[in-house]
């Protein structure tokens, strides 16, 4: 038995590692991701005729009528888009005009190539990731308001199940060239709102999108992040251990297969991912011309509450945020609390149970940098080499604090500048380090 010209025997064990508990699939569950996958590959996101075609047809004819299309053709004026059309006109289709066929078949059948998708599907495997479709539990369902644009698939690194659970979500994007006032917002709405039960979801850029993973995983909350390129290659490489750390704590997910490389349209269309994950988008920070607005665009399209944060209205790194408060589209947020409220409209905020607090206590505000009354601190950076980096492990038998805690702190201390992780694990600064950082 074949799968679209393979052996079911070269697909299968492929597909089935890629599913959560290598769940039991027959021939045509096994088609379908597999078809799905080539489309990521195939069509670029956000591609409406793609999703149209997908929807009508499936993912393992339209695949299969897409292949029958004769490349290269002998004629690129006249290229002979028959297969398609004939699926379309079989289900009572028109939905899309010759002409217009013919312009996606030049864009997608040039990228028709069975070993391309076999070496995504290989790669996935290696990193430990995920194959995600529209039907399994863990879909994240907001994405499919996205309609015709939404994505075909999704690739994913870490807790695949938290992408089910973002009825209670927020967005928090901004500005890459964040100045020190965005920062400390992020950090206070990033730590308040996963106090507040809210799963944090970004895009993993440089400034804002950064900070506030990090303030996430430092408040020992969930959180989820879009990439541009494949979840094998992670973009930026300055942030390559904070996305480990995600992968351990949250998710990092991507609608294109492993290998495939972040461009400025990608960029793009995974702010749409983002806007439709989160039940609600906050721009901490944004210049005139931010990719943050792109975010919030897509936000205000598929209905969701949109948040700003104001700033000097001498900055122009707040000059985007003053521009979606005067035209309209956002409301005012200052802190934590009426951020939260964008989704629950100002009910009271659930108790949150931590490894540090346990469940019948809940923070407030963040834990404030400056106040160390149990010593944890000083433990922690007395544990700490400013020589050579140690593992979260080494660091807690030295510090003889919990290893959840000791990542806990660390965050906290790497959004303050006075530890840093490398590839070797944690370093603090030294003192004439940081003499020369605060300048």
């Amino acid at each position: 038995m074949t799968i679209l010209g393979l052996a079911e025997a070269t697909v299968a064990p492929l597909i089935r590692s890629l599913c959560v508990d290598e769940a039991e699939l027959d021939r045509d569950a096994i088609a379908e991701r597999f078809a799905r996958a080539a489309w990521s590959a195939i069509a670029e996101p956000g591609d409406r005729d793609a999703g149209h075609v997908v929807a009508v047809l499936g993912a393992e004819v339209s695949l299969g009528a897409l292949t029958a299309v004769a490349w290269p053709p002998s004629d690129q004026e006249h290229v002979d888009v028959s297969p398609l059309e004939s699926a379309l006109a079989g289900v009572g289709d028109d939905s899309i005009g010759h002409k217009d066929l013919v312009d996606a078949v030049k864009r997608w059948r040039p990228r028709v190539a069975v070993p391309t998708v076999l070496l995504a599907l290989r790669q996935a495997t290696r990193f430990g990731a995920g194959l995600l479709i529209p039907s399994d539990p863990d879909w994240p369902s907001g994405v499919d308001e996205l309609g015709e644009h939404a994505p075909l698939a999704l690739w994913a690194r870490g807790d695949r199940a938290l992408l089910g659970k973002l009825d209670r979500s927020i967005a928090v994007v901004g500005a890459r060239a964040a100045t020190g006032y965005g920062e400390h917002v992020t950090v206070e709405a990033s730590s308040g709102l996963v106090d507040r039960g809210f799963t944090i979801v970004s895009g993993a850029a440089y400034g804002i999108d950064g900070i506030a993973h990090r303030a996430a995983l430092a408040s020992a909350g969930s959180t989820v992040a879009f990439l541009a390129g494949g979840v094998d290659r992670f973009y930026p490489a300055g942030h390559e251990a904070l996305l480990t750390r995600i992968v351990e704590r949250g998710v990092v997910v991507s609608e294109v297969p492993p290998g495939t490389a972040p461009t400025r349209w990608r960029f793009l269309q995974r702010n749409r991912l983002i806007a439709a994950a989160g039940q609600a988008v906050v721009v901490v920070e944004a210049g005139w011309r931010s990719g943050s607005l792109n975010t919030a665009h897509h936000a205000a399209t598929l209905g969701r509450p949109i948040g700003a944060v104001p700033g000097p209205v001498t900055s122009s790194a707040s000059a985007g945020c003053h521009k979606l408060l005067r035209e309209g589209p956002a409301i005012c947020v200052t802190n934590a609390d009426e951020m939260a409220e964008l989704v629950t409209g100002g009910d009271p905020p659930p108790i949150v149970e931590t490894p540090e607090l346990g469940p019948a206590t809940r923070r407030a505000t963040p834990i404030s940098p400056a106040i160390d009354p149990t010593g944890t601190r000083v433990r922690l950076l007395d544990a700490l080499s400013d020589r050579s980096g140690r593992s979260v492990e080494r660091i807690g038998e030295i510090s003889g604090l919990a290893a959840d805690r000791v990542r806990a702190e660390l965050g906290l201390l790497e959004l303050e500048g006075i530890v840093r992780e490398l590839p070797g694990g944690w370093q603090k600064f030294t003192v004439k380090q940081l003499e020369a950082r605060r300048g």
